[in-house]
């Protein structure tokens, strides 16, 4: 199973469950307000609906948030510049770039999944949202993630794939884009 694939399928399931209209908790309707838990549940359901064959073994877990034995073990984060209200969120780059060890960004999901002893290739996956057109685009803080990785963090990544979706329910994310990175080793290797 390549990354690349595994990413359409991803967001093709997160697409179809935002377009149910599907709500998390008291927010508006839609895939934006999900927590990462709530997202890679939902995306789970709708891949083993449509491919359960790929799918069936795959479990979500603490470590790694998506598990596919013998292939894929994929740590997640969400990412939004703005809240479900519309106002920009302070402090919404921390889940990607914050360089320390044991810290829950995707840095440090990054090192937990080279020191996770697991066998299956690793990979890290964002789901950022955006508005369309973009009032604050993802672009610069995944720039600062591939630098801060390669050049202080020293974790080697295969090259950035990425899935975008449009026209999502909801008004202020309106966009879905599943951003992963394979994460390939320890070293001063850049992606």
């Amino acid at each position: 199973m390549e990354l690349a694939a595994l990413i359409v399928d991803i967001a093709d399931a997160l697409k179809t469950m935002d377009s149910s209209g599907a709500r998390h908790k008291g927010f508006q309707a839609g895939l934006g307000p999900f927590g990462e838990a709530q997202a890679v549940n939902a995306a789970l359901a709708e891949l083993r609906r449509r491919s359960p064959q790929s799918y069936a073994s795959a479990v979500v877990k603490r470590l790694p948030d998506l598990y596919i034995p013998e292939h894929w073990a994929l740590e997640f984060k969400v990412v939004r510049p703005f809240g479900d209200n519309g106002k920009l969120a302070e402090h919404w780059s921390e889940n990607l770039l914050h360089p320390y060890e044991g810290n829950t960004s995707s840095l440090g999901d990054c090192l937990k999944l080279l020191n996770s002893g697991l066998r299956e290739q690793k990979a890290v996956v964002i789901l950022g949202f955006e508005h369309d057109p973009a009032l604050v685009s993802l672009d610069a803080a995944l720039a600062a993630f591939e630098l801060l990785a390669a050049n202080v963090v020293k974790v080697r990544l295969g090259p950035r794939i990425e899935e975008v979706r449009t026209d999502l329910v909801h008004p202020v994310h309106q966009v879905l884009r599943v951003i992963a990175y394979e994460v390939l080793a320890l070293g001063s290797g850049a992606n």
